[in-house]
């Protein structure tokens, strides 16, 4: 952790050289996009790039695959049964995008934590005082604190204590901070289970379909004729009907498996940063805080 040298009298920096440039580096904005808050991603931004990965998909599996005897039945897995494939690799794509999305955000979030925003001086306290000293130089590392979880924790309860002039309160401040903090990035994850849910219904769909096409089918095979040669070929349509139940489902199935273990894994990446967040609160802002005489006589 690199310590801070803080000039409580003078807090002002001469000029501002920014650690975190919250405006210039996050992957959102670096494109003219409004990045998404935390770690929250911007709903468009990923719905252009699922557009484009589910072309690019279907491009390889047309112009690529299906030429090639080898990977012709993978292919048509995704091309040949019915709409559903379509619908569940776009949303796969757009949860995908969503989630790589977050998980670079997430890294430029964890930087925060190498700032040594309060001085790690043993003699330096916080107080209503020094409060002000500090902000400033948290204002001299970054060009929006209130886009980083970990400084906007921080800067949320500073300036309370400034506000109030009372310490007492500053742990239940970031405590609250703490639980604001855990619902935004939980609330952030409602797209993601949204497809998480969507994409074996669409599966489901695409099996009841195509079972029905190869019922339908085969009842119109039995009752159309009696000669066997007859019967062989008309099974030909009952058949893909059942490949269109099972393998729409089986889509359905890996796209749902593949997004909820990224989910998962990301979830816990992030509850960990979050667990982070309160340690260094509690040993660089709440193991600072010194009590006036006149809270300590109450």
């Amino acid at each position: 952790m690199t310590k801070s040298n803080i000039n409580i009298e003078n807090p002002l920096p001469i000029a501002r050289n920014l650690a975190l440039d919250w405006g210039n580096r996050d992957i959102e904005q670096r494109i003219g996009l409004t990045g998404g808050r935390f770690t929250r991603a911007n709903t468009f931004f990923t719905l252009v790039i699922a557009i484009l990965l589910t072309l690019a998909f279907y491009g390889v599996c047309f112009y690529i695959l299906q030429p090639n005897n080898i990977s012709y039945d993978l292919s048509q897995k995704f091309t040949s049964r019915g709409f559903t494939p379509y619908a569940i690799v776009f949303l796969f794509f757009w949860g995908m995008a969503t989630l790589f999305i977050k998980w670079r955000k997430l890294k430029f979030q964890e930087k925060a934590l190498d700032l040594a925003v309060v001085p790690q001086e043993p003699d330096f306290s916080l107080n209503n005082e020094t409060a002000k000293a500090v902000l400033a130089r948290t204002d001299s590392l970054v060009d929006s604190a209130r886009n980083f979880i970990l400084l906007n924790r921080i800067e949320v309860a500073l300036s309370n204590l400034r506000n109030i002039g009372q310490i007492s309160d500053v742990s239940s401040i970031l405590g609250n901070q703490s639980k604001i903090d855990e619902q935004q990035v939980a609330s952030s994850y409602n797209l993601i289970r949204g497809f998480i849910w969507a994409t074996p219904v669409l599966g489901f769909i695409g099996t009841v379909l195509g079972l029905g096409d190869a019922i339908g089918g085969f009842g119109k095979t039995i009752a159309g004729t009696q000669e066997v040669e007859a019967i062989k070929a008309s099974l030909g349509g009952v058949t893909a009907g059942l490949s269109t139940a099972f393998d729409t489902t089986l889509v359905g199935l890996l796209a749902t498996i593949s997004l909820h273990f990224i989910t998962n894994f990301l979830k816990f990446k992030e509850s960990l940063f979050l667990d982070q967040c309160n340690d260094y609160c509690q040993v660089h802002v709440l193991a600072k805080l010194k009590l006036t005489r006149a809270e300590q006589n109450q």
